[in-house]
């Protein structure tokens, strides 16, 4: 078979060389009003690249992260290590996160992705009103000092309006911003669960059973307190709650 192969690729080498050439990879036509439009394999190569960066971004510039987080340290402070699972726990944020931020959604396409489809915008100013839903909704879970921060480290930047904010220094902002509300949020949880492990030990070294785990103890007490005050609903409510006050 390898010998077979070898006797056929110099009949082969003629053909490839006055063989059709195909679709070019890069060909930027300009149009009469000066606009610029790339051929379709450029533009399926830079769908696939965002395709790529998609997962981090989805992470990085929605509300996804807060939640996760929340999710995460609600799980610890009840002291169930393992349930809800972590496939159940990024299902739940990821259906959250499209509840949250369906509007932003939504006007990303009209203003964006449908008129490009439809051809009456070009793919940087599809880009840009793409964007821009996403920037006002990061721009307004962002603290300034956050904002501060990031333009001193970049060199003293001046921002006068929110339009002069870059992504480049949005993001890492939004991203602190984002950390910092969710331990927040997080520490207002831990509590009550910290009141009932303590009082459960407490109660525990009094009896002089010292070798009993409180944890074992307090369990069904936390589960029956956030069963009772309806905590989903109560913590679901409070995390959507957020992103719009």
């Amino acid at each position: 078979m390898i010998r077979w192969i070898i006797i056929l690729i110099p009949m082969l080498i003629p053909a490839l060389a006055f063989a059709d050439p195909g679709v070019p990879a890069v060909t930027v036509t300009t149009d009469e009003g000066g606009g610029q439009s790339y051929t379709v394999t450029l533009q399926i190569l830079a769908v696939m690249t965002a395709l790529t960066l998609l997962p981090a971004a989805l992470i990085m510039m929605t509300s996804f992260t807060r939640i996760i987080i929340v999710l995460a340290i609600l799980r610890q402070a009840m002291g169930v290590q393992s349930t809800p699972s972590n496939q159940v726990l990024i299902g739940l944020a990821l259906f959250l996160t499209f509840f949250i931020m369906n509007p932003v959604f939504v006007t990303a396409y009209e203003e964006g992705v449908s008129p490009y489809i439809d051809g009456d915008i070009e793919v940087v100013t599809a880009f840009e009103k793409t964007a821009q839903p996403f920037k006002a909704f990061m721009l307004s879970q962002t603290r300034e000092t956050d904002l501060q921060l990031f333009a001193n480290i970049k060199g003293n930047i001046e921002l006068e309006t929110a339009q002069d904010v870059p992504f480049s220094l949005l993001l890492p902002a939004f991203v602190t911003s984002e950390l910092k509300t969710a331990f927040q949020i997080g520490f207002l949880i831990f509590i009550p669960f910290l009141i009932i492990d303590l009082v459960v030990a407490s109660t525990l070294m009094a009896m002089g059973m010292m070798m009993l785990s409180p944890m074992i103890i307090s369990l069904p007490f936390k589960l029956m307190l956030f069963v009772l005050i309806d905590g989903w609903a109560l913590l679901m409510g409070t995390l959507a709650s957020s992103f719009y006050v």
